[in-house]
């Protein structure tokens, strides 16, 4: 009798059963990427404060970036932003180090859960060239941030890995306040909410 195939998929509080080799962005929800982005701690947990910074918050941080470097930067682009982490709500946020040690398997099950996430949202599959370069512009800006008001990066050494900040983001400080999980998780929400809404408006996505 042959073995029976490891399980490779995960039950959400939706019900929904997500196959993470072959995800279908019909198993895919909202409200189950909100709650697990903000119980899954940036870092490894490795912040001051009482609470996580969780994925959640620093999502919200790269999208309020996108928006300080390309002010016109379209609804349905932001959202794009918002939702560049969300895959880690069932695959954790591994850091970058760790996920050079795993290498191209770690990346292609990432790979194909964004995918199936952008298009359960109607964004394309991929998102264009150019907006990958300001999400990941934007992604280290919050990252040289993070890491030295949380994570205890000296400033040289920050500089070192995620390069010169030229951007300050207003109410910097009220972003890199660790929420409680029950507040990064609305915040998420609302956020989503509000861009899904200027996308789907009329002249606006």
């Amino acid at each position: 009798m042959a073995a029976e195939a490891p399980r490779a998929w995960q039950r959400m509080l939706s019900g929904r059963r997500l196959d993470l080799l072959d995800p279908s962005p019909l198993d895919i929800e909202i409200e189950d990427i909100a709650h697990g982005l903000a119980r899954v701690a940036r870092w490894n947990g490795q912040t001051v404060g009482e609470h996580i910074f969780s994925v959640a918050q620093h999502s919200l941080l790269v999208e309020a970036f996108s928006g300080e470097l390309q002010p016109e930067l379209p609804a349905a682009a932001r959202l794009t932003v918002l939702l560049h982490d969300a895959p880690e709500y069932v695959l954790g946020d591994v850091i970058s180090p760790f996920k050079a040690v795993i290498g191209d398997g770690y990346t292609a099950v990432e790979a194909r859960l964004s995918s199936a996430i952008y298009l359960r949202f109607g964004l394309p599959a991929e998102p264009s060239a150019s907006l990958k370069r300001i999400m990941k512009r934007s992604d280290r800006l919050a990252a040289f941030y993070e890491a030295t008001s949380l994570a205890g990066f000296a400033r040289e050494e920050a500089l070192r890995f995620f390069g010169q900040p030229d951007v300050n983001l207003a109410a910097l400080e009220e972003h890199l306040t660790p929420w409680p999980i029950s507040i990064a998780q609305r915040n998420y929400l609302d956020r989503f909410e509000l861009l899904t809404e200027g996308a789907a408006a009329p002249g606006r996505s």
